[in-house]
Order: structure tokens, then C-alpha cells, then sequence
């Protein structure tokens, strides 16, 4: 994978993380235990440090960068989905921060929260635990339901399991010219999405 050191200092990969071969790490950055770094994922610890603390995981594009001296910190268990850009802020433990949402500098996004979907939230927001936080700015829409949480972490567990998937099986192939008969389906646990979450609760 693309991997750099900048000033002597080296990036750091746990040997239970799963980085894809397409994202790049530089310098000052830490992938521990559990972790998982999707394709093209930028983590840019040429100013601050940047941490993945034990079963995070980071999708496809996400870019984590952060200024001079300062730590992006992403706490366990939490959860950065496609596009993310996460700049100089604290992620706390079992947080989801949606696709292409952006979360800026020195904002803490509280324990067990979700960020929606390319919310944007603001320099030095803080954001309460277990909250919903949505908007450009975001803003806090109310709190989050037991049920909601549970569905983050079953989310969270499915990309923890997908490391080890990958770390198990995962091999740079050539394609093939055509679909083999009997061709099989990756071997995924089960997840339902949040509106099929819902609809369950609602029945």
C-alpha cells in the first residue's frame, strides 16, 4: 500500500487492521487493533496525529488531516462512512459520521452519536452524546432512541467482520470475460438497513 514516513516518523498499522492497498497513510498515523481503512482513503499525518482506535473503520475517499499539533482522533468502534472528511476533531466511541459529511476542526462529536449524511458541523461544535446531528451547519435534532444506537453498533460489527474477511481472503485478482455458471455471493453477515430497522419497529 501506499505508505509514507515523513521526518523519520512512520505510520503505524496493528496486524488485526485491514488497510486496502489503495489508501494512502503519511507520517503520524495510528490503525489500531480491528481496524479497517476502505479504498482510497487519504490519512495525511504530515501536521497532526491522526488515531484509529480498536475497531473503527474508515471508508472508501474518507480524508482525515489536521493541523499542526493537534490530534484527529477517532475513538473505538466509531464508524466514518464514504467520503467522510474528518479535519483537527475528536470522534468519540460507537459514532457514526455519515457519507461525505465533513466534521472541522476541534469539533467533538459526543459518544454514540450520528452525524447524518453530508451534515456539515462546524469548527468547535460539541456535540452531546447520543445525539442526531444534521444540516449545513449541523445542528442537534434530538436524541437518539435505544434502538438507534443498537443499529449503529450491528453496522459498526459488520465492518469489524469484514476485516477479518478481508485479512482471510481477500486477494488482487484479474477479472474474468464472463459470468461463471453457478457464480457464487460474497458471504456477508446479515445487516438490515435503518429504514428496514424501522419499518421493523413499526409492525
Amino acid at each position: 500500500m501506499p505508505c509514507y514516513s515523513i521526518e523519520g516518523v512512520v505510520p503505524v498499522i496493528d496486524p488485526s487492521a485491514h488497510v486496502h492497498p489503495t489508501a494512502v497513510l503519511i507520517g503520524d498515523v495510528i490503525v489500531g487493533p480491528g481496524c479497517y481503512v476502505g479504498p482510497c482513503a487519504s490519512l495525511r499525518g504530515d501536521f497532526g496525529r491522526i488515531v484509529l482506535q480498536r475497531g473503527a473503520n474508515v471508508q472508501d475517499t474518507c480524508v482525515i488531516h489536521g493541523f499542526p499539533e493537534q490530534d484527529t482522533v477517532v475513538e473505538e468502534n466509531g464508524h466514518i462512512g464514504h467520503g467522510a472528511v474528518l479535519h483537527s476533531c475528536i470522534i468519540r466511541r460507537d459514532v457514526l459520521v455519515g457519507m461525505n459529511a465533513v466534521v472541522m476542526d476541534e469539533a467533538e462529536i459526543g459518544e454514540a452519536s450520528i452525524v447524518a449524511a453530508c451534515a456539515f458541523v462546524p469548527a468547535g461544535m460539541k456535540v452531546p452524546p447520543r445525539s442526531l446531528v444534521a444540516g449545513m451547519p449541523a445542528k442537534v435534532k434530538r436524541a437518539l432512541s435505544d434502538a438507534e444506537v443498537a443499529w449503529k453498533l450491528e453496522g459498526t460489527l459488520t465492518y469489524q467482520d469484514l476485516t477479518r474477511r478481508c485479512l482471510a481472503t481477500m486477494v488482487e485478482v484479474a477479472p474474468l470475460a464472463a459470468i461463471e455458471p453457478g457464480r457464487p455471493r460474497v458471504k456477508s453477515v446479515e445487516v438490515k438497513s435503518l429504514i428496514e430497522t424501522r419499518r421493523g419497529g413499526a409492525s
